[in-house]
């Protein structure tokens, strides 16, 4: 589905929790009907309570306080805080609790990947930056390097929308009738700026590739620059062959990853990637001065992107993700300054010769954790149809040749 860019947004770049969760909590200590809030993370630690304090506050002024958890990623959210919001007059839920740690099911992957929060239907936060403290990571990651946006404006209303739909679908399965929503705001849709935007979300019904299109539209559409910063990047086919096709035609084109990670499998199907996009002319960076957990990107210095969805199969074929996408030079521009600065803080360029110069036995690391994330998404369903066949990843022939 095309994405329904909307004009007349004031949206605010915020750059890692140091800006999120500040402009967070002043939005929820602001509330006066209600609150939605999303995330795939909520973590025991300092930021934790402080947000849980808030949203307790909240709801005993009388505040309709609905916060939705991943029941895979926030397993310890019943016993850390179910107990005090509840107790508070919050209503809390858990998406698709995780149940058996070892049964290999398709659903264990779709997950609940959204970081989203809207407040009295005014003003919206989309991001990929979880309920987690930066600095709660092992001390050589510190602090995390991440982005979200607030949104004020017409744009709200798509936000809105998709929270209290996720909300009512989330009660629904799991018979909480007295959780059941009535109309309590009408999402203001006048204009409070100049920015155009329009909220994207990914799910496995009506949107299951309005992300991915969103991105290969705009790489289509690239003239001169391409900047990506993405933590877990894996891309397909169709991504892989608009990267290759905006590089022929002269677009410069770097993504930043990460050089720190804690997931090592998918980092190293990701250099499994790197001699062929090397050679197609595309640079490559890894952030190596903490951890990296961005998913955003700017082309043109016109079109920007921030959001919770990877470039990788778990997030384009299988998780519930939400992306912003600008259209607007000075967001754009902001994004592009910041990332351009953590490469040159932080980020280690990547050549064709040190990856030819690997030993074997990396290399074949590289393909064999390739192998088995392909496996992984084949285990789910999804691979055969949808990632696999005709969807061979570009230039995986030529590296695995090289092994």
């Amino acid at each position: 589905m095309a994405a329904d860019f909307l004009p007349g947004n004031r949206l605010t770049l915020l750059n890692s929790g140091g800006e999120y969760f500040p402009a967070l909590l002043a939005a929820i200590e602001s509330a006066t009907l209600e609150i939605y809030l999303e995330s795939y993370i909520f973590a025991d630690d300092e930021i934790g309570h402080q947000i849980a304090a808030a949203l307790c506050r909240a709801a005993r002024r009388g505040v309709q306080v609905n916060v939705t958890v991943d029941g895979f990623g926030g397993q310890n959210f019943s016993a850390d805080f179910l107990a005090q919001l509840t107790e508070a007059g919050v209503r809390a839920m858990i998406y698709r609790p995780e149940i058996g740690r070892f049964h290999i099911r398709r659903h264990r992957l779709r997950r609940l990947h959204r970081k989203l929060a809207v407040i009295d239907a005014r003003i919206a936060f989309v991001g990929g930056i979880n309920i987690v403290d930066d600095n709660n990571a092992p001390p050589d990651m510190r602090p995390r390097y991440d982005y979200a946006a607030s949104i004020e404006g017409p744009t709200v209303q798509q936000v809105h929308h998709a929270v209290r739909r996720l909300w009512e679908i989330v009660s629904w399965v799991n018979f909480k009738r007295r959780f059941r929503l009535q109309a309590l705001t009408t999402p203001c849709c006048g204009a409070v700026g100049s920015q155009i935007a329009a909220f994207q979300i990914r799910d496995n019904i009506r949107h299951r590739n309005d992300i991915l299109h969103a991105y290969i539209d705009a790489i289509n559409a690239a003239e001169h620059d391409i900047l990506i910063a993405n933590a877990y990047f894996l891309p397909g086919v169709r991504f892989g062959r608009a990267l290759q096709a905006a590089a022929r035609r002269g677009v410069k084109i770097s993504v930043l990853l990460q050089g720190k990670t804690d997931h090592p499998l998918l980092r190293f199907a990701t250099q499994a990637l790197y001699s062929a996009a090397l050679e197609s002319g595309i640079r490559i960076f890894e952030y190596e001065k903490s951890f990296m957990h961005a998913k955003v990107a700017v082309i043109d210095r016109h079109w920007a992107t921030v959001g919770s969805s990877n470039i990788d199969p778990f997030s384009l074929l299988l998780a519930k993700e939400a992306n912003l996408v600008v259209r607007d030079r000075p967001f754009a521009g902001a994004l592009e300054d910041s990332i351009r600065q953590a490469i040159a803080c932080g980020g280690r360029e990547m050549g064709l010769a040190e990856m030819s110069c690997q030993p074997w036995h990396s290399r074949f690391m590289r393909w064999l954790s390739y192998g088995l994330v392909r496996a992984l998404v084949g285990i789910t369903g999804y691979g055969p149809k949808h990632w696999q066949a005709d969807e061979e990843t570009p230039g995986l022939t030529a590296e695995a040749a090289k092994q």
